[in-house]
């Protein structure tokens, strides 16, 4: 196995290992490792099952169960396709499992809505388009080191609200009754140390509605200009994919999003297992009633 950064502000890409033949408590540490310290890992050219993806994800720890409104909604996959898994045949456009996914072409981390925030997420390409569909990664790592000592004081105990009824109806999406009744906001620190290393990040994107205790426009107006911070091309990276390719990344010090194909003339299957942060301040100590 080898471990080498790619050509961009940060992120590694590891060679050598077979995760469909299983990843050996030593190899794993070392996946681990670079996870920690470059919090994007590449994986190329290694087609999962849902069964070794699944197997390799508890590896991180538990996986997350995907909330209603996904088309893989109750299982340990978040889907992202214009497939229909039971009939083979492309979703319309118009269905509303299709204007689902807009929403993951803005900038965002994953299950920062939910009470338990999320460690990292692992993203297997199963079928790409031969253009566009692309995965853009933001490291707030990189961008929080970047701030003047006077902001990083300004933003070091600020608590967000999050909640994605808010990012959803960004782009007029409604859930239903019996949806809502799931989705509740939460409230997480802006800031957090990780355990590994001590390397400060931001939690933001597109779920982060407002920050306790300010006015909302005020504090919306934070939360935006340190979301346009965070995604400058300094910070950011993008990865093309190809069949079989593997995606991590670390959503304590990453925001990232998709980018548009041609969903009504190609095929595109990702599946993502989501892992969540077992931290004591991974969890809303007191979630907001919605």
């Amino acid at each position: 196995m080898e471990i080498k950064p790619l050509d961009a502000p940060f992120g590694c890409e590891i060679t050598g290992l077979d995760i469909n033949a299983g990843v050996s408590a030593e190899a794993f540490k070392a996946v681990r490792a670079a996870f920690e310290a470059h919090s994007v890992v590449v994986i190329r050219g290694e087609p999962l099952t849902d069964e070794t993806q699944v197997a390799f994800s508890e590896q991180f720890g538990p996986c997350e169960r995907t909330l209603a409104g996904n088309p893989a909604a109750g299982s340990p996959f978040a889907r992202q396709s214009n497939i229909d898994m039971k009939t083979g045949e492309s979703i319309p456009l118009d269905d509303r499992r299709m204007f689902y996914q807009v929403a993951n072409m803005m900038w965002h981390a994953d299950s920062a809505f939910k009470p338990r925030a999320a460690m990292c997420s692992i993203l297997s390409a199963r079928e790409v388009p031969s253009a566009g569909g692309d995965t853009e990664v933001a490291s707030t790592r990189l961008a929080y080191a970047a701030l003047s000592d006077a902001k990083k004081a300004e933003i070091e105990d600020l608590w967000a609200e999050y909640s994605i009824v808010w990012s959803r109806g960004l782009i007029g999406y409604q859930f239903t009754d019996k949806e809502r009744a799931e989705m509740h906001r939460v409230r997480h620190k802006i800031v957090r140390a990780n355990p590994a290393n001590g390397a400060k990040a931001m939690l933001l994107g597109a779920h982060a509605d407002h920050i306790v205790g300010w006015d909302v426009d005020a504090g919306r107006a934070l939360l935006g200009e340190l979301l346009a911070h965070a995604t400058r091309p300094e910070f950011r990276l993008a990865h093309k994919w190809r069949d079989g390719d593997v995606l991590i990344w670390d959503n304590r010090a990453c925001l990232h999003r998709a980018t548009p194909y041609d969903a009504g003339a190609e095929r595109r299957l990702m599946q993502r297992t989501t892992i969540a942060d077992t931290a004591d301040d991974a969890i809303d100590p007191a979630a907001v009633a919605a």
